[in-house]
């Protein structure tokens, strides 16, 4: 295997790059298996060029979790035209096909906020206050009172339970995608606005 060939990006151009990179091995190795030395030569850098982008594997770490949360918001993220239960039900779809076909890189980003890790925990939160609030915008729509101070807890709870049911079902196994769909939708209806 040949080493790429080195090329000159501006500096952003090449945080982009890393980064990138390291939303690809995520797909593959958890976050703190991600192998530095691999980033930098696929990049064709030294690892002290990462180094100097980041100014160590925490930053670069934290640097690869906000973007695959960006990319889990931007790969869920229903067509605002639609109606309410309508953006419900694509959100869920999206759910389901997104965290199916990126199950390491998503376990990644909830095990790094399960890790205890202080700022891991602030993207994840931020992530779900996100999810939160894109179900809470249509809430109304769908039935419940936006008033209620119960509800954002209620979604949250509903968003934990929905991740698990994700990540427990598996692709082509007994329970098709469409009844998983379906089951997270009624839950959903049963749940946060019962």
């Amino acid at each position: 295997m040949t080493a790429p060939r080195r090329t000159r990006l501006d500096p952003d151009a090449r945080r982009a790059q890393l980064v990138e990179l390291g939303v690809r091995a995520l797909s593959k190795a958890s976050l703190y298996d991600v192998n530095l030395d691999e980033i930098a030569a696929a990049a064709g850098i030294s690892r002290s060029l990462l180094f100097h982008y980041f100014g160590s594997k925490r930053r670069f770490q934290l640097a690869v979790v906000q973007a695959a949360a960006a990319g889990l918001l931007q790969g869920t993220d229903p067509d605002p035209a639609l109606p309410a239960a309508q953006q419900l039900r694509a959100s869920i779809e999206d759910s389901v096909d997104y965290v199916s076909s990126r199950r390491d890189l998503y376990l990644s980003l909830v095990r790094g906020a399960a890790s205890g890790d202080a700022a891991m925990q602030e993207i994840f939160d931020r992530t779900r206050a996100a999810l939160v609030d894109r179900i809470m915008d249509g809430i109304a729509e769908l039935g419940g009172d936006p008033g209620d101070p119960l509800l954002p807890i209620a979604v949250r709870a509903w968003l934990a339970f929905t991740e698990e049911a994700i990540i427990s079902w598996t692709p082509g196994g007994p329970v098709p995608r469409e009844r998983l769909t379906e089951f997270l939708e009624s839950s959903f209806y049963r749940a946060v606005l019962a």
